[in-house]
């Protein structure tokens, strides 16, 4: 223990010099901005950032904090036009929109932007300590997940999205069906077999996640906002009467900020899950913990739970993600990943023995994030008033204006008009989705997960020589079976025993 503190005391030396802490407060500046703009998303911005830090001769200590703020900072950044104009504003604020933007409808902007700015903090300072406490024993963990154990935890993950159906379970199914099949597109990287692509060499590489979700978020949600306009129909956000939440608000949301965190952070902690997957796991499984206690649970419709759970879990996932990348050398995320990119410029390899060689470094970047979080939670607050004061744009300003922005952070992915036009092909799909009821958020999932669930399988089988029972072979892979089952069978029991009490039940 007393190791642990001298370590931290380390580290905030390192953290607390002059430069160190502008460089984390101009980081978490950008980091948010990067995080509003729609398409751009952290892995872009730390890209752009990396030869800059490099050129202007930061030491390694300072870049490192710089990017890392700005990632941090991306992430806070995301839920702002989630919640305003229900555009995301990267991938892992995806489910931020489903209950943020229908807070906003409801005339609560400010205070959903204060208690996700809250629960995203509150996510962040799970990881920071987690990361601190335990980094050598969830290095060691992470190791034991395997291309089998990764397929079943997308199963489970898949299992956990029957909360996400709604009503109509038929046409979340679909939604999902739909998501895996655009994951398919592209050369199959086993075979090199071209795939859905139609003879059209630009979707060789499949479609980009960013080019997908500005199309079903940011293009149909401006041609329903347009539609609405031609009919006279008023869709006016009304302003915020309250710009922070209450004290009961906060009471209320306080166990799903916590099991959002702590869950984003155990899958951060597993290299390339990241934190599109940590945030739809944690909404889909607070939506059926809660459900199953409250019956005025309102999920899909402005319910608070519903937005500080995947926002404390994107948050720590990210953070999370920062641990297999220092303890193992392996990327959590492709933000992760970026960064390592920059660590090599300075002849600098992460893994188990960088803790002992670079102290300074490993506990300087621990020690910055924990101030970046507080930086970006005194400078997120504040500004409620300033970001909500968005929807007072008029709308011929405003869908412009978001298309404009939309399609320069689509075309800076790889600068060719084939993404613009499919941004409008996916966005006119997604809009005729919207009309029909098409749930968008199994899609997203169908989307994120698909690719890297039949990459872990191929590869599952591909040791075994096709022999299937590696998928259930070892203790984590039995566990995350149960842990589907269940998810999947506990409901209908429940239902099915509780029904049948009422029935037994005589009548008075």
């Amino acid at each position: 223990m007393s190791g642990m503190f001298d370590h931290l005391a380390l580290g905030f030396g390192v953290a607390f010099s002059g430069t160190n802490l502008l460089v984390a407060l101009i980081g978490s500046f950008i980091g948010t901005i990067v995080g509003v703009l729609p398409g751009l998303g952290p892995v872009n911005g730390v890209a752009m950032l990396v030869p800059i830090a490099f050129a202007m001769g930061l030491p390694p200590d300072t870049a490192l904090i710089l990017l890392a703020a700005v990632y941090v900072g991306a992430e806070y950044g995301g839920r702002i036009t989630s919640i305003l104009i229900n555009v995301p504003g990267e991938a892992a604020a995806v489910m931020t929109t489903l209950d943020g933007y229908p807070m906003a409808r409801q005339g609560l902007a400010s205070v959903a932007l204060s208690l996700s700015a809250w629960s995203s903090f509150i996510g962040s300072l799970i990881a920071i300590i987690g990361i601190t406490a335990f980094a050598p024993f969830l290095a060691r963990w992470a190791l034991a997940f395997g291309p089998a154990e990764y397929f079943v935890l997308m199963v489970f993950a898949f299992c956990a999205l029957t909360s996400l159906l709604g009503d109509q379970p038929v046409k979340g199914v679909l939604a999902a069906a739909i998501g895996l099949t655009i994951a398919t597109v592209g050369v199959d990287s086993n075979s090199g077999v071209y795939r859905y692509t139609f003879d059209m060499p630009h979707l060789a590489d499949g479609l980009d996640f960013v080019v997908v979700v500005i199309g079903l978020f940011a293009v149909a949600e401006m041609l329903q906002m347009l539609e609405n306009k031609l009919s006279g129909i008023s869709v006016e956000v009304p302003a915020s009467e309250r710009k922070l939440f209450n004290l009961k608000e906060l009471r209320f949301t306080a166990g799903s900020t916590a099991r959002g965190g702590l869950l984003g952070f155990v899958i951060g902690v597993l290299p390339g899950a990241g934190a599109s997957v940590a945030s739809a796991v944690a909404y889909a499984n607070e939506k059926r913990y809660s459900e199953g206690r409250d019956p005025n649970a309102k999920f899909g419709k402005g319910d608070m739970r519903g937005l500080t759970a995947p926002e404390a879990a994107n948050n720590s996932a990210a953070t999370g993600s920062f641990i297999p990348m220092l303890t193992l050398g392996v990327p959590g995320s492709g933000t992760t990943a970026v960064m390592m990119g920059a660590l090599t410029l300075y002849n600098i390899t992460p893994g188990p023995v960088l803790f002992d060689q670079q102290p300074e470094l490993v506990w300087g970047l621990i020690a910055s994030m924990f101030i970046a979080n507080v930086m970006l939670f005194f400078m997120n607050v504040p500004m409620v008033r300033v970001f909500a004061s968005m929807l007072s744009i008029p709308g011929w300003l405003l869908v412009p204006g978001i298309l404009a922005v939309s399609f320069i952070g689509v075309y800076a992915i790889s600068a060719t008009t084939f993404d613009l036009m499919a941004v409008v092909v996916i966005g006119g799909i997604g809009y005729l989705l919207r009309k029909l009821n098409v749930p968008m958020a199994p899609m997203v999932l169908g989307v994120v997960l698909g690719d890297m669930m039949e990459q872990n399988l191929r590869r599952a089988l591909s040791i075994t020589n096709g022999d299937t029972a590696i998928l259930w072979s070892s203790p984590v892979t039995l566990v995350l079976w149960v842990l589907a089952a269940a998810v999947v069978l506990g409901p209908m029991l429940y239902r099915r025993i509780t029904r049948k009490k009422l029935i037994e039940v005589p009548e008075a």
